[in-house]
């Protein structure tokens, strides 16, 4: 029973408690409810007044913007008049300046028609005028006209020609004035070492007995030192020397340090003698190779093949008239250089003609024919272009002259080799080579005259036409040539140049 009434109770009470609960729940839920609400009322409320805030604003933004409208209209409006009282102006002052045109056009017309009637009186007048002149005269208006035009022809050539004249004279004498100063302007600044042309060489030794050291058992060394070097050994009285003479100036050099050297060495016997002329022959090779190379840098010129800087260093044993070619060489390309660069040219194609000008002459003792045409047929092979090559051809004048360069080299040619101390020939024995020249040209039958020119390196033959016919005139230079070739000593070569004259005189009386 009593487990009944607690078990009772116990319902009770979860009866209670739950009612309880739910209560307690009710209450809650009512006061969130009551606290959304208020929040949406109030949150109503905010955009109630921000919206009406929004609308004053717009209202203001509105109210401002019309009036600035209004006021912008009322400028626009005011601008608009303005501009339509300019425009009426403008077409008032058009209006105007139409009747003033309108007036102008009938003063011209007027004047035009007046010009138009004058022009037909004066032409009938001067219609009149030449048939009255052609009735005085006898003879047509073309005729009048070619009779002018015929004297005024003539005043007008007479009057060219004299103008002419005048100014070739005053254009030959600036032109020598012009030349003048670039030729002395090339000599002041060019300077060049001469030096003296010599067929022997002497070479010192310590003492008589070693004479007989160089001669040898039975001359055997002297023997194959000369068959070695092409050289004549020339052992005399002279003291304390031996000579050595060859016309081929590398040959005798190599020989006379191959001497030196036997002399300094001691051991004098045909091995040893072989031995030094091949050693001295590769130095003089280096040598010729490195004075090309030099040379070549000195004048500032480019490009050029090795073979063509080896024969140009040959040059430096070379000579003429007593002045060394390489050294002539070399003052040639300077005075080209400059006289290239004064007339505006090209120095470097100047220098390297003037350079190579001579270069036929390390070959000439070797290879038959005139130095220029050994020298350029050289260059042409190894590759020079064509305006150096005529430049090495037509220097001494054998060619025809087509370019500025050649003049330029041969000009500079001819000043290195005039200058004063350039070369050994005293002027007494130049003027009389050229007279000898002159003799023999004149010792020859129907020679009417005869020029040396060129420094002695051409003769001009004048024949008489009335004694000679013209198969002698190849003959006689020929004759000429062989003649003065037996009877002169010179260096390079003589140009025999024969020409057959006619004239006729007659006296107008």
């Amino acid at each position: 029973m009593q487990f009944f009434y607690a078990l009772l109770a116990f319902v009770l009470g979860v009866v209670i408690a739950c009612v309880a609960l739910k209560a307690w729940d009710n209450s809650k839920i009512n006061s969130v409810k009551n606290k959304i609400d208020n929040m949406l009322k109030e949150a109503e409320e905010k955009s109630e007044r921000a919206r009406q805030a929004k609308i004053s604003e717009a209202r203001e933004e509105v109210n401002r913007l019309r009036q600035d409208a209004q006021k912008d209209i009322k400028e626009r409006r005011n601008e608009i008049q303005r501009t339509e009282r300019k425009l009426e102006q403008k077409e008032e002052n058009l209006d105007k300046k139409l009747d003033r045109v309108s007036r102008k056009e009938d003063e011209l017309k007027n004047k035009h028609e007046e010009y138009e009637k004058r022009r037909a009186e004066l032409e009938n007048t001067i219609l009149k005028q030449e048939a009255r002149l052609q009735e005085i005269a006898d003879m047509t208006k073309e005729q009048a006209q070619e009779i002018l035009l015929r004297q005024t022809e003539q005043d007008a050539k007479h009057l060219l020609g004299l103008k002419l004249k005048d100014l070739e004279e005053q254009f030959q004498r600036e032109a020598d004035k012009k030349a003048r100063n670039i030729i002395l302007g090339a000599m002041q600044r060019c300077v060049v070492e001469s030096a003296g042309e010599s067929s022997i060489s002497v070479v010192p030794i310590p003492s008589e007995e070693m004479k007989g050291r160089i001669i040898g058992r039975e001359g055997r060394n002297i023997r194959t030192f000369e068959s070695l070097t092409g050289v004549d050994l020339i052992i005399d009285d002279t003291p304390e020397a031996v000579t050595l003479s060859c016309f081929d100036p590398i040959r005798r050099e190599i020989a006379r340090r191959a001497m030196e050297r036997l002399v300094v060495d001691g051991r004098i016997h045909p091995a040893r003698i072989e031995d030094l002329i091949e050693k001295a022959a590769r130095d003089i090779d280096n040598e010729m190779i490195a004075e090309g190379e030099n040379a070549v840098l000195e004048m500032g010129i480019k490009n050029m093949s090795n073979e063509l800087m080896r024969t140009l260093g040959q040059l430096k044993f070379r000579f003429s008239y007593g002045q060394n070619v390489l050294a002539h060489s070399m003052e040639v390309a300077q005075i080209a250089g400059v006289i290239a660069a004064e007339l505006g040219l090209d120095e470097e194609t100047a220098r390297r003609g003037g350079l190579l000008h001579d270069i036929g002459t390390a070959l000439d003792r070797q290879i038959e024919g005139p130095h220029a045409e050994i020298g350029a047929e050289l260059a042409k092979r190894l590759g020079e272009r064509p305006e150096i090559v005529s430049c090495i051809a037509s220097h001494h004048d054998n060619l025809e002259i087509n370019s500025v360069y050649e003049v330029i080299v041969a000009v500079a040619d001819a000043i290195s080799a005039a200058r004063p101390g350039a070369r050994r020939e005293s002027i007494d024995a130049y003027i009389k080579r050229l007279e000898k020249l002159e003799e023999i040209a004149k010792s020859f039958p129907g020679v009417t005259t005869a020029y040396a020119i060129q420094a002695g390196r051409e003769v001009r033959v004048i024949l008489n036409s009335s004694t000679t016919d013209e198969g002698a005139v190849h003959k006689l230079a020929f004759d000429i040539a062989k003649r003065v070739e037996g009877e002169l000593k010179y260096p390079g070569q003589i140009k025999i140049n024969v020409s057959r004259e006619t004239k006729a005189t007659e006296f107008a009386k």
